[in-house]
């Protein structure tokens, strides 16, 4: 029987021929990260272990990106404990204010990510890089501890769902809406500790910006992992971040899917997800009069160069609906600079939002943009929980920056056909 990509990359760190679903193994790591809220719990749990220190410091990145700059004293606390881990263990891949980004948009922006690396870390969202070609995925802070301490993790290899991508999708309709059609389509629990697998055509038209949302919400169908082949676009970008060696994978023609799917993308319209789950998807003409409070446009999932771009192309020579809040987070320092250097920043102040230094900040309820009870905010984020940005009885929509950048204007949920 053949294996899938994910199969293949995982047998090859564990020193295996082969492997199939369901079966136990121990993989050599590549890359263990954490954050300032995970990694102090990891960092407390390799205390007790009593190692001699970490397995290598080159392949440990410690990101303080969640509440930083330190919001409160705890989170203060939290990052002068990894900063202290940091320095006592001389962690190569330390990121702090000033170098800092959110860790899933720093990670291949720096390189430190690669085709055919296995890749875990304490935050769910790990599992972007799946968009290069790795395997990656999210794990609890002990599991983090461990893979600090040994280099190694256990995994049950997953099984697989193949997504076909066919077609060319229209102007406004982005990776951000293919991801959230296939999580309305298949449910929060439709991959549940499987890895999804996205092949075909259709493929060559979406950026590796694309690609990085859609394998940033695999998580949200309860998927181990999300992965892209390796193609020109992702060669090309492999080469421009990083000079370490990377190996293509590519699934066997007999490989097993317990499911396949096509997702044809020139059928395909914006998509909204409404409260309070990412499986309760409408369409942009399916939306209705929903009025907002705030907008959020950033994330590891969509504040990358080209998530801003595009809602800068929509926000130019605009307003912000009075009354509106509207927060713009680069993802990095370097899209920042390189948002600054296009004039973006400015299309955005002009236009009455407010542009963030990195930060997750408001993603989970942290801080800058915290909602209110009553508050609805359309956010390119990718979690609508019950509180997730602020009070129980506020609501998140989860849309593409398109669709962000249009409702900003507005005032209400919608499209960007309805203000270009």
């Amino acid at each position: 029987m053949g294996m899938t990509m994910t199969q293949k990359i995982l047998a090859a760190h564990a020193g295996l021929t082969s492997v199939s679903a369901g079966q136990l193994i121990e993989a050599d790591l590549d890359l263990v990260l954490g954050n300032d809220i995970t990694s102090p719990v990891a960092i407390h749990e390799i205390e007790k272990m009593k190692v001699g220190g970490v397995f290598h410091k080159d392949k440990i990145a410690l990101v303080m990106d969640h509440f930083a700059p330190n919001k409160d004293i705890k989170s203060a606390q939290h990052c002068k404990c990894v900063r202290e881990f940091a320095c006592k263990h001389d962690i190569t891949n330390y990121f702090d204010v000033g170098e800092m980004g959110i860790e899933h948009a720093l990670l291949p922006e720096q390189g430190l990510t690669v085709a055919g690396d296995v890749i875990i870390g304490a935050d769910s969202h790990t599992c972007t890089y799946g968009a290069i070609g790795a395997f990656s995925t999210g794990v609890g802070s002990t599991d983090m501890a461990a893979g600090m301490a040994t280099g190694k993790a256990w995994f049950k290899v997953p099984s697989a769902i193949k997504f076909n991508i066919v077609g060319k999708p229209a102007k406004w309709v982005s990776g951000k809406d293919v991801i959230l059609h296939i999580i309305g389509m298949i449910g929060v629990d439709g991959a549940l500790y499987r890895s999804m697998e996205f092949v075909g055509d259709g493929i060559r038209y979406l950026s590796m910006d694309d690609r990085f949302t859609i394998a940033n919400m695999a998580i949200e169908a309860g998927g181990k992992n999300g992965i892209f082949p390796v193609d020109d676009l992702t060669r090309a970008y492999l080469k421009e971040h990083s000079k370490r060696p990377f190996v293509e994978y590519e699934a066997d023609e007999d490989a097993e899917y317990d499911e396949e799917y096509t997702i044809d993308l020139s059928t395909l319209k914006p998509t909204v997800a409404f409260p309070h789950l990412p499986e309760n998807t409408r369409t942009i003409d399916e939306v209705g009069d929903v009025k907002i409070d705030q907008v959020v446009i950033g994330s590891c999932t969509n504040g990358r160069m080209d998530d801003l771009r595009i809602a800068a192309e929509i926000l130019k020579g605009k307003k912000v609906k009075k009354g509106l809040r509207v927060i713009v987070i680069p993802a990095t320092q370097k899209i920042y600079l390189q948002a600054m250097e296009e004039g973006l920043l400015r299309t955005f102040i002009e236009a009455g939002a407010i542009v963030s230094t990195p930060t997750c900040g408001p993603c989970l309820g942290g801080y800058m943009g915290v909602l209110a009870e009553g508050e609805r905010c359309v956010s390119t984020t990718n979690r609508n929980f019950v509180g997730r940005m602020g009070h129980v009885e506020s609501e998140v929509y989860l849309a593409s920056p398109a669709v962000a950048a249009a409702s900003a204007i507005t005032g209400k949920i919608s499209g960007p056909d309805e203000v270009m």
